[in-house]
């Protein structure tokens, strides 16, 4: 251990000191101003550059390649164009090409990515050097936007209401966007200085091309965007845009014959809106009345047999809209934050807002229906900035009290599974000195209007607070000092909190744990956590750094996510990174750390060394392999609330190769193996990957994936033993088994676009996941691995499920946990965007299961059984009207 601590000291000293060749910034001061002219005539948004207001000299002709080779000039010219009227921002592009009908114009959904020529405008409207919007548009016509922060990063998920229009011809291919004031917020003021950069790609030869580049071995974007000059009269925007909905739902779920709940199908239609309007020229209110979110794209299937819930993404227009500004707390000012075993908490994870109902109908009932998701009654969001250097942000939500029906007996009754709730998130964030230093602060609140049924269940309050920020220590911006640290609070009644404290998230009643304990009569828990990064931002030596806590009582599930607590955790490591071509290589870079995490008893639960290695070629192929080396630790969580168990060491490897996205046949293939010392535990994961075009409008993938994990001592339960277990037991035997699990999945897609604007989306998933347990057993001391073996063990025994432990213990029954599970679900979904910001949406949803108590995998009958297996089917047809008032 002290040698691990050593190493991990001289290697931050030799990161610290290492000279650094830093490229400063080239600010757009130093850059010829692009300038914007007012239209003197209307512009016919076709994609032609006939209209008067681009037969002048253009805007601009000076880009320079940023990549496969830095600051050289470009393999062709590009000439852009920029104007304005009182509504909004005109661009046009000539994109000169010396061969024409080597162009390549996929076509994809809007928003969807696929290698494509394409040309991008970058906007910095508040001008503060770290934010800002960008609008995408390829040769095919397809539009993306998102948003840009943290100076170098991006947001996809932000959907303006603009429009572009490309056309190609015998000298290239142009473009034409129209970009309303109304989607963007900046300064008040007559005369406006934005910052922009002007961005390129040329497929063919994976060329990029900028007015402005971010270096390889460098930092820092959005600061170094020239100057965007022309723009006048302040273009105040006081537009409001509402978008009235109507859906129409049908469900045909599996049911039971008999089920008072459902004969077969059941109708919805529903009508709701959503508003979006500037509050001034700094902020944008987002609101949502009844929203529905039938047409995203179905979560995966899981077979998850941790102790930790699963976490999955959101895919909510409403949600992921500028979600960046509750995201990224703690995560401002670096440019990468590593973490080795570290679960840096989602502070806000909104999946928490619309869930499904936690509560349950009693356990006899013959027959229920409870909702498949709460209601969201209402939801408002605040967001941009209350001066040039205060970017703000709030969002407050209430979801309904949801009811369950259940029959008995043949009489109907209900029982509320879900109470009124409200959430809230509160973000500021202060720059300060351009961009050097930053403070931060962000509150979440969760409260639960609880009755007598559900007071017990469930949490009744839930508050975080925190702070972070950021300190550049140097005035070249090379080495940043970031963080965060935050306090949580929950309540609710004894019961509620005794169950908290004991649950997965905290384990109070291990027996071996001094420093915890369960507190029976606590109606409250307060906990607290806190990072602290330290990064090398610039040249080709990488360096990075960080500390972390999470407190025993630390808990923001309510409102966000995080896996567990009681955890110290710091990681210290560095780099190389080659950034000039070469013959053999585009980019490479090679990666190295050590690791160590502990409980806040001081022991060692996890730690080691890992090292990676990857590299570009110049024909855009990616190679990878990492690799890890885990001595032995002690574990406080595998026997899930009992004493520590000793955890075997292991190495890990992990590879994969990748081909050119750009190409009609697409193909990756990764790997990922460990082994236990002896191969008593092993994993191995093999996921390769195909995309095939064989149009420039059409992508199938197939992405197919097999697991196989032997896990030598795997938890299965505990049983009560007073007095027949050692003292520090708790009174109870704590069972392992060693499971062999083999899981073979699959992802299928099929996206087929019209237009531009109208697309076909499809997603497949079959799952099949199969787990025999042997070899049942029980930890025989803590802080071991040592096992008595039922059955093995001399004076015990296993049969037909009854286990007859040694020393004459009290026998006890043992169910047998094989299992088999199937799963297939998928979606299809029709999108037409039949006028800007207008959509219909046509959606099937459909899902089949099946389980078996075997564990072998069969893959032939648990295929057909699987297929056989009745589906539920949803369908939606969901019409959107964008309005701007």
């Amino acid at each position: 251990m002290r040698r691990l601590l050593t190493l991990m000291f001289l290697s931050l000293l030799a990161s610290s000191g290492t000279a650094s060749a830093a490229i400063q910034p080239n600010h757009g001061d130093s850059l010829p101003p692009i300038r914007a002219e007012r239209l003197a005539s209307p512009v016919t948004l076709d994609g032609a550059l006939a209209d008067a207001a681009w037969q002048g000299a253009p805007s601009s002709t000076r880009l320079v390649q940023g990549d496969p080779v830095e600051g050289v000039a470009p393999s062709e010219s590009t000439w852009v164009w920029l104007a304005y009227d009182d509504q909004a921002l005109y661009v046009a592009a000539r994109m000169w090409d010396s061969h024409p009908d080597s162009i390549i114009a996929n076509l994809v959904r809007r928003d969807g990515f696929v290698a494509s020529d394409r040309f991008l405008i970058l906007l910095d409207p508040y001008h503060d050097h770290r934010s800002g919007y960008f609008f995408s548009v390829n040769a095919a016509g397809v539009l993306r936007d998102g948003t840009l922060m943290n100076d170098g990063w991006n947001d996809e998920s932000w959907d303006g209401v603009w429009e572009g229009r490309s056309r190609r011809d015998d000298k290239g291919w142009t473009c034409e966007l129209r970009i309303p004031f109304s989607q963007m917020r900046y300064r008040a003021g007559v005369e406006q200085t934005w910052g922009v950069n002007l961005r390129r790609r040329i497929e063919r030869r994976s060329e990029e091309n900028f007015s402005v580049y971010m270096p390889k071995s460098g930092s820092g974007y959005v600061s170094r965007f020239p100057h965007l000059v022309g723009l006048q009269n302040g273009h105040r925007s006081r537009s409001i845009e509402l978008v009235p909905y109507s859906t129409g739902k049908a469900e045909y779920l599996v049911h039971d014959a008999g089920d008072p709940f459902r004969d077969g199908g059941r109708y919805t239609p529903t009508m709701g809106a959503d508003l979006r309007t500037g509050v001034g020229n700094n902020l944008t209110l987002n609101a949502t009345v009844n929203p529905d979110f039938g047409q995203v794209e179905v979560d995966p299937a899981v077979v998850n047999l941790s102790d930790v819930e699963s976490y999955f993404g959101e895919k909510r227009p409403f949600f992921t809209e500028n979600s960046n500004i509750f995201g990224n707390f703690g995560h401002e000012g670096g440019s990468n934050y590593w973490g080795f075993n570290w679960s840096n908490p989602t502070f806000f994870y909104t999946r928490r807002i619309g869930r499904t109902p936690q509560g349950s109908v009693p356990g006899s009932a013959d027959f229920s229906d409870v909702p498949m998701a709460t209601d969201i009654l209402g939801a408002a969001k605040l967001t941009g900035k209350l001066t040039p250097s205060l970017n703000f942000g709030m969002l407050q939500a209430v979801t309904g009290r949801e009811e369950a029906k259940y029959s008995m007996g043949g009489l109907q009754s209900k029982a509320v599974v879900e109470p009124l709730t409200y959430y809230g998130v509160a973000r500021g964030l202060k720059e300060f000195k351009d961009g050097t230093n930053g403070l931060g602060v962000m509150t979440t609140l969760g409260q639960r209007r609880l009755d007598a049924r559900l007071e017990n269940a469930l949490n009744s309050q839930s508050l975080m607070t925190g702070l972070d920020g950021w300190h550049f220590l140097d005035q070249k911006k090379v080495w940043v000092l970031s963080g965060w640290a935050a306090m949580s609070r929950v309540a609710g009644t004894e019961q509620r909190m005794t169950a908290l404290q004991r649950s997965s998230r905290h384990y109070f009643q291990r027996p071996d744990a001094g420093y915890l304990g369960v507190d029976s009569s606590a109606t409250s828990l307060t906990g607290y956590a806190a990072r602290l990064w330290l990064n090398k931002q610039k040249g080709n030596v990488i360096s990075n750094s960080a500390i972390g806590v999470l407190s025993p009582k630390f808990d923001v599930n309510d409102v966000g996510f995080t896996p567990n607590a009681d955890v110290i955790n710091l990681h210290v490591g560095g780099g190389y990174k080659w950034t000039t071509p070469n013959k053999w290589r585009k980019y490479g870079e090679v990666l190295g750390s050590l690791f160590q995490s502990r409980d806040f008893g001081g022991n060692v639960t996890w730690e080691g060394v890992w090292s990676a290695a990857s590299v570009t070629t110049p024909n855009d192929w990616n190679y990878y392999v990492n690799l890890a080396l885990n001595p032995e630790a002690m574990s406080d969580r595998r026997t899930r609330g009992g004493p520590r168990m000793a955890t075997l060491g292991q190495r890990e490897i992990s590879l994969g190769v990748s081909t050119n996205a750009g190409k009609r046949l697409y193909y990756e293939f990764n790997l990922y193996a460990n082994t236990a010392p002896g191969g008593a535990s092993h994993y191995l994961s093999v996921a390769p990957c195909v995309e095939w075009k064989p149009a420039s409008n059409v992508s199938v993938s197939v992405g197919p994936s097999f697991d196989h994990a032997v896990e030598d001592a795997m938890y299965v339960t505990k049983v009560a033993a007073p007095g027949e277990v050692p003292a520090d037991f708790g009174g109870q035997r704590y069972v392992f088994a060693r499971l062999d699990q083999t899981e073979i999945a699959a992802r299928i897609r099929l996206n087929v676009s019209l237009t531009p604007n109208l697309s076909l989306q499809t997603f497949i998933q079959p799952l099949i996941s199969a787990g025999t347990y042997t070899d049942f057993k029980e930890l025989a001391r803590s802080r071991s691995y040592d096992f008595v073996h039922y059955g093995r063990t001399p004076g015990t025994s296993y049969a037909d499920g009854v286990v007859t432990p040694a020393d004459g213990g009290t026998p006890f029954e043992l169910a047998d946990p094989d299992f088999n599970f199937k799963s297939l679900r998928g979606n299809a979904v029709l999108r037409w965007e039949y006028r800007p910001g207008s959509v219909l949406y046509v959606a099937w949803t459909q899902e089949r299961t099946d389980y078996e108590a075997l564990g072998d995998l069969r893959f032939g009958p648990a295929t057909r059984r699987l297929l056989d297996a009745q589906a539920n089917d949803i369908f939606l047809v969901k019409a959107t009207y964008y309005l701007n008032l």
